[in-house]
């Protein structure tokens, strides 16, 4: 892929590329390197654009998608790898998504809830981490029932047992651990989204955003995203669909 002048100086204009990465997704960063910096799929794929720019890469980790996405304008990033909700889109250009983590429902014992069309329903208080993607996508989906939003996975579980919630709304792999902890639960059948990870720059990137959608797509045939998902041995994290 082509690089020019304008795309690199979109990217680097610090003469390096600052990548952002969401630390609360625990199939994207699943460690740390020997220099204390975050590991895994999302550092990865961000090191392979630094290397096609010929300039060191610098991650600029945040504790959640929603700080990482309010922080699009400040000028303290130039890419960055997170889900991609229309919320997000108003500050960031996206590309078509590179992975797909499914999200889905957790019930507990003797919840009369037996499918994912039966939770949209009045009355059902959902707890879910509110500015994560699948967050964003309840609040733009959930007609009827009511969303009880937390800070936090590990907040959101705790309301949801604490409070004697209807619904736990989670990435289907951090359910697979948390059903273990409650005798009972149940994770539903299906999914209700699958949170699409992708990497954006901000609105202003217009050259920069173009050539990162051209290598997101050129990153999944080529299994470069596989190969990714397969050295870090993540489970519950699949290839997204070509665009």
């Amino acid at each position: 892929m082509d690089i020019n002048e304008q795309v690199k100086a979109e990217l680097t204009p610090t003469g390096k590329l600052r990548a952002a990465v969401n630390m609360s997704n625990f199939l994207l960063v699943t460690g740390k390197a020997d220099n204390g910096d975050p590991s895994g799929v999302s550092p990865d794929m961000a090191a392979e654009v630094a290397r096609r720019l010929g300039v060191p890469l610098e991650l600029v980790p945040y504790p959640n998608p929603g700080a990482l996405g309010d922080d699009a304008d400040s000028g303290n990033w130039d890419i960055g790898n997170i889900g991609a909700e229309p919320q997000r889109a108003k500050k960031i250009n996206f590309s078509a998504a590179y992975c797909e983590i499914a999200a889905t429902y957790m019930v507990p014992a003797g919840s009369p809830i037996q499918n994912i069309a039966d939770v949209d329903k009045a009355g059902v208080r959902i707890a879910v981490t509110g500015r994560a993607a699948y967050g964003l996508w309840l609040e733009n989906n959930i007609k009827n029932a009511e969303l009880v939003k937390t800070d936090t996975l590990d907040s959101a579980y705790e309301k949801f047992v604490a409070d004697k919630l209807d619904v736990l709304a989670g990435l289907r792999p951090r359910l697979i651990s948390d059903v273990e902890n409650l005798p009972g639960a149940r994770i539903l059948d299906g999914q209700f989204s699958a949170v699409q990870q992708a990497m954006g720059t901000p609105k202003k990137n217009i050259e920069a955003s173009k050539w990162l959608a051209a290598f997101v797509e050129e990153a999944k045939a080529s299994g470069m995203v596989a190969g990714f998902i397969e050295k870090h041995s993540v489970v519950g994290l699949s290839v997204a669909s070509a665009a």
